[in-house]
């Protein structure tokens, strides 16, 4: 009898990798697997809930859900990830249409689950979290020429309004020489750039080997054929050392692009949050990295609007975003979370308040990145194709300089035919609100 599942992927590139091992397990136990739920004897639904906004979008992906089963247009529903992970039986009892609610730790019974389920059972399967599991044939949900690469799972920082440690547990990295084998599959299926995640990418090997490892991963990483771009996510301030610096600098392959989220800079606000970086920690780091790497693109993300934020701790915020000059930038209003310590803290500010703090700093962005686009134009940068628009005849892509899903395009015009994940050499001509407009200098590219 031909078993047909559907899962939908909510959240973050992490949680996106949990989801591609467990449609390998249940390909692997013989499920057919649909893009589209309608008609699906199972729906699988991974869900996040680090913020209030990715809560909301969970809750309301699985009430759609669940009408769809009303209607008789899907068989069962089944719930992992995050939000069950954080809660668990209560999700049963609210919405009673689900018939499984997984936490992460049961990531690796995924089949089993729905065999379960298949037969008409109702489960609830919450084992410890740590039973996550981290290595395992993966498939692919992006498209085939990149790829997110999970080296460690968990988070030990314990920032004040984050629920993860709660949620994923204490940090865990993975073997090198696991990440490294997982690293040689994707190139080998086709893969051309990696982008390596965790909660905390810098933190990659204390726990393991008792320093930090993620210099000595790049460089071995690098050597792998096919691969051309490894791309660094979510990194700590406090720990991007000088040795991972000159790993960025010096090795080939390592993009030039550095994700970073600060938060902050009020040195008041970041002790508040449990961050352990510091105002001037943070910014001579930035001096640092752009001294020694002229061209790295820098992204990081801040929150407005913490309990005991005052104007001019906000004042000072706005200061640095404004003269740091980030190349990329994301600002999240305060949202507190059940379970974490700044859920507590007094002098909580309006959501209108918080909202329009960011409104205030997104709006200096915008003047930033128009200036960063128009002194791009007259530049070469080699673009990685990802995909054709035939109304305007044009191709788009990212540089090094855009992180899939996230960042910006290439749009640009070209006088020879392109498939996706080709490399080309495309010179701006002119920007387009956020994007880069060019056109293509060479033809078909290899590396």
């Amino acid at each position: 009898m031909n078993k047909i599942i559907s899962l939908i992927s909510l959240g973050c590139p992490k949680n996106q990798v949990d989801t591609e091992r467990m449609i390998a397990s249940l390909e692997d136990a013989g499920y057919t697997l649909s893009d589209s739920v309608d008609g699906a004897d199972i729906v699988v639904v991974n869900t996040c809930c680090f913020i209030d906004e990715a809560k909301k979008e969970a809750i309301e992906t699985i009430l759609e859900i669940a009408e769809l089963k009303k209607g008789g247009f899907i068989g069962s529903i089944i719930v992992c990830g995050c939000l069950a992970q954080h809660y668990g039986n209560e999700i049963l009892a609210q919405i009673p249409e689900i018939d499984a609610v997984a936490g992460i730790g049961a990531n690796g019974s995924i089949a089993s689950i729905a065999d379960s389920v298949f037969r008409g059972e109702k489960i609830s399967l919450l084992p410890p979290k740590e039973e996550l599991p981290l290595e395992g044939r993966r498939v692919l949900v992006s498209p085939p020429y990149w790829a997110y690469l999970k080296i460690a799972e968990g988070c030990s920082n314990h920032c004040s309004y984050c629920v993860i440690p709660e949620i994923r547990g204490e940090y865990r990295s993975r073997e090198m020489e696991s990440v490294l084998e997982e690293a040689r599959d994707l190139a080998g299926r086709g893969v051309k750039e990696v982008i390596l995640v965790a909660q905390d990418t810098t933190a990659y090997g204390m726990d393991l080997y008792g320093e930090y490892k993620l210099p000595d991963l790049l460089k071995k990483m690098a050597e792998i054929d096919c691969l051309v771009w490894i791309r660094l996510m979510y990194c700590y301030p406090e720990k991007v050392t000088d040795e991972l610096i000159e790993a960025i600098a010096s090795t080939p392959k390592v993009v030039h692009y550095l994700d970073m989220p600060v938060q902050h800079i009020n040195d008041g606000i970041l002790s508040a949050m449990n961050r352990q970086s510091t105002s001037e920690g943070i910014k001579s780091l930035i001096r640092k990295l752009r001294e020694r790497i002229p061209d790295i693109i820098l992204r990081t993300t801040v929150i407005t609007g913490f309990p005991g934020e005052g104007e001019q701790d906000f004042e000072q915020l706005a200061e640095f975003v404004n003269e740091f000059e980030f190349d990329r930038f994301g600002c999240f209003a305060f949202s507190p979370q059940q379970g974490t310590p700044a859920a507590l803290l007094e002098n909580a500010l309006s959501e209108q308040e918080k909202a329009d703090r960011c409104d205030i700093l997104m709006n200096d962005q915008y003047s930033v990145n128009e200036a960063k686009n128009l002194d791009k134009v007259g530049n070469i940068y080699r673009v990685l194709v990802e995909g054709y628009d035939g109304y305007s005849d044009s191709y788009s892509g990212r540089s090094y300089m855009d992180a899939p899903e996230i960042d910006t395009k290439i749009i640009f015009t070209s006088g020879k035919l392109h498939e996706e994940g080709d490399f080309v050499d495309v010179e701006i001509l002119g920007v387009s609100e956020y994007d880069l407009l060019g056109k293509a200098l060479t033809g078909l590219e290899d590396t």
